[in-house]
């Protein structure tokens, strides 16, 4: 186990001039920096933030954009013994408050003096003043790598610390079909735990990152072909994104490079997923599901997929156990609420600053409904706080937006259920379209893919994508804004 700012040390050592972060930005503005001028910075930087109070197992919230100074801030404050807590440089003043008066970070990276009151800050574009010493400080581990924040269905925040310390398995090697010392693209703001954990995990084991500012379908294809690309982690709104665009741009690239495709983050319909084995080969196409608290995590590849169509694979750690309302657990195949727990004996794998988890008996959930096969496959439904009771029905809005986005003309869709005398909810479909399409159209297309209770019965046309670039959205929102006697974020 070597400190992640030892081992980004060793790195440079080993290859000083070898492109460690290759950031691709509005117009397609490229800046690169090799592996010895990151140490290099970032030994100076780390000098800074600890003149400014950062030190051992502090935290230090970073709210800057996706851009190689993101990086520099995080491996600084590692070098420092102390955890990165990441939010977006997005958020609304209200919500980075709270967050931050939640954090009680030693340090806020990217926002200006006296937006917190007192606390230390530093603003975006930040340099260490070059007086400071470039060359290695003493070692130093935090006791938890990463503090990311999850609203989840109360959209209050809470912080997620990791169990896990502040180093790199060399050893171990890296996992999920990853490289070493290949070539990842980085399409996803690096404020949400996957695009964050798996680009540092590439990082710490020699890969070039090509790190989007944001995401982009036909940039992203012109990076892989550019820059060789061998693995990337894309959430299925990028999936369907890329897919949708004109046919012959997709063809157009080259992306033999791929050797790895992994998606995750939410359900991707079967539909979208076989359009992608039949483009890139089913030995390219991986999915994994778990949770920013990484209790448990499964893993399938495509030819496992092709034979338990629709499922998110196995657990390869952590255990699962499928309850009903009452606590018991459910037979395979029927759908109930998923729990998980790490594997006995390895100690948990994060705790909870401003929330308690969802618990039974030590198994904890994440709100995810879904079913294990005899095999131990999990097939997943959706989430619990956003199913629909229509008409005594329980209904999962997930399947029907896979449904609306196999619409050539459907660019996103989110569904949701509003009150209805007479069902109870009705289901109201939200719809972002690429050209006219009518209510009776969407209905037929619909009828040849779900049963006709989970038709939608109203149809919303909005002009606005309804998923972040993390391929999140928030069906309590939506609601809210419809019906804001509802609550919700």
């Amino acid at each position: 186990m070597l400190p992640i700012g030892r081992r980004i040390a060793d790195l440079a050592a080993a290859d000083p001039e070898r492109p460690a972060i290759t950031f691709v930005g509005e117009g397609g503005l490229v800046r690169s920096v090799p592996r010895g001028e990151l140490d290099r910075r970032t030994n100076r930087l780390a000098r800074a933030y600890a003149g400014l109070g950062a030190g051992q197992d502090d935290l230090v919230t970073i709210t800057l954009p996706n851009g190689i100074e993101f990086y520099e801030a995080a491996i600084a404050i590692w070098t420092l013994g102390a955890t990165p807590q990441p939010v977006s440089s997005r958020l609304p003043d209200r919500e980075r408050l709270a967050i931050v008066d939640l954090a009680q970070p030693a340090l806020v990276v990217g926002v200006e003096e006296g937006s917190h009151g007192g606390r230390r800050t530093v603003p975006a574009g930040f340099e260490a003043d070059p007086d400071l010493a470039d060359t290695a400080l003493p070692d130093a581990v935090a006791a938890s790598w990463k503090a990311p924040t999850s609203g989840g269905s109360t959209g209050r925040p809470k912080l997620i610390l990791a169990a896990q310390p502040g180093v790199v398995d060399v050893d171990a090697g890296p996992r999920y079909g990853m490289p070493s010392d290949g070539v990842q693209l980085v399409p996803g703001p690096l404020y949400h735990n996957s695009p964050f954990v798996f680009s540092m995990h590439g990082l710490f084991f020699g890969n070039q990152l090509v790190v989007l500012g944001r995401f982009d379908a036909a940039l992203s294809l012109e990076m892989i072909e550019r820059h060789r690309v061998d693995w990337v982690v894309l959430v299925p709104t990028m999936v369907h994104r890329i897919w949708r665009l004109p046919e012959e741009e997709r063809l157009a690239r080259d992306v033999s490079s791929l050797r790895t495709v992994l998606h995750l983050a939410a359900p991707c319909p079967p539909w979208l997923k076989q359009a992608w084995i039949d483009w890139l080969g089913v030995e390219r196409i991986c999915e994994l599901y778990g949770g920013t608290e990484a209790q448990a995590a499964t893993w399938i590849t495509g030819p496992e997929w092709l034979a338990h169509r629709g499922s998110v694979g196995r657990f390869v750690s952590g255990e699962a156990r499928i309850l009903d309302p009452d606590g018991n657990d459910v037979p395979p195949g029927e759908v109930g609420e998923v729990f998980l727990r790490s594997t006995p004996g390895t100690g948990p794998t994060d705790r909870y600053l401003g929330a308690q988890p969802r618990e039974r008996d030590g198994w904890e959930s994440l709100g995810d409904m879904g079913s294990l096969d005899a095999d131990g496959y999990l097939y997943l439904a959706d989430r619990e706080a956003d199913m629909i009771l229509a008409g005594g029905a329980n209904v999962y809005p997930a399947e029907i937006e896979a449904g609306l986005d196999e619409h050539s003309l459907v660019r996103s869709s989110a569904v949701i259920g509003l009150p209805d005398d007479d069902m109870g909810q009705r289901i109201h479909a939200i719809i972002q379209l690429a050209g006219e399409l009518g209510a009776a159209e969407l209905r037929a297309h619909l009828a040849e893919r779900v049963v006709s209770y989970k038709i939608p019965r109203s149809f919303e046309r909005v002009e606005q994508p309804l998923r972040d670039d993390a391929g999140k959205v928030r069906r309590s929102a939506l609601r809210h804004d419809r019906v804001p006697e509802l609550g919700g974020a």
